[in-house]
């Protein structure tokens, strides 16, 4: 009974929302979800379901829950260290007019970091920032822009000085309105959305590992199709990609890939 739950739940949501949850892995997304609906008092997955149909901050939850939004400005700094002094200068000398894509930027970190980065190498006025996640909450809060300290705690002192806006009494930190223009926000479903091409760089780090391998190969075969050739995807530290030629993929570093 509690798989029939369960199913029913999977496919009401695939229904109600387009999320195939079928394509996250189903023990980490279970339990998760599990221990959610037993928190907001529900006994089934059914009257959890109508529950969040009927409050939308419930299904803000559900989402924020389902994809992990934990994110941090320079999260492993060197990694951005290397893209800072290399990838994106070398960009540059081929092309002034930049297009880049944070897909899964959750509240918005990794999108301003990479609007930081091109900015200060005053390549931002003449880019195109995108950055995209299927949680409204999460790209409501990305807009905003408003941090709390820990989460700057990697910002390099020049980009906190110049990019933010502290706040003592409520210890947070603003983005600067340059930034906020110039980063387009919009929802989409990575599993199921068309992509836009031609990026030059492409983040997405720290999402891969939810999805199923299926769904990973899949999102790998879109993510190089959406690159210009010689174009870069940056990936997080857990996500090293196995066999990236299949999918027109090479190294090019450590947790970064250049499409052939």
């Amino acid at each position: 009974m509690e798989d029939r739950d369960f199913s029913l739940f999977v496919s009401k949501i695939k229904d109600y929302t387009t999320i195939d949850l079928n394509q996250y892995k189903e023990a980490q997304m279970k339990r998760r979800l599990t221990t959610l609906r037993m928190k907001k008092g529900h006994t089934t997955f059914a009257s959890y379901f109508d529950a969040l149909v009927k409050d939308k901050s419930l299904l803000y939850e559900f989402l924020d829950r389902m994809t992990i939004n934990v994110s941090e400005f320079w999260r492993n700094p060197n990694r951005w260290e290397i893209l800072e002094s290399r990838f994106i200068p070398d960009m540059l000398r081929a092309n002034r007019k930049l297009r880049v894509w944070s897909a899964a930027c959750s509240t918005g970190e990794e999108p301003y970091t990479l609007a930081m980065i091109l900015a200060e190498l005053r390549a931002l006025q003449d880019a195109y920032v995108s950055a995209t996640d299927i949680d409204d909450g999460a790209l409501e809060k990305a807009r905003a822009g408003i941090y709390l300290d820990r989460s700057v705690r990697d910002v390099p002192r020049k980009y906190i000085d110049k990019f933010f806006t502290s706040d003592k009494t409520t210890a947070t930190f603003k983005i600067a309105d340059e930034l906020k223009k110039a980063v387009t926000f919009r929802k989409q479903n990575l599993l199921l959305d068309t992509f836009e091409t031609s990026f030059d760089l492409i983040v997405c780090r720290n999402v891969m590992i939810y999805f199923t391998e299926e769904a990973k190969h899949m999102l790998y075969h879109k993510f190089a199709q959406a690159l210009r050739p010689g174009g870069i995807l940056f990936v997080g530290s857990t996500e090293q990609i196995f066999s990236p030629g299949q999918y027109g993929l090479e190294p090019a570093d450590t947790f970064f890939y250049r499409r052939r």
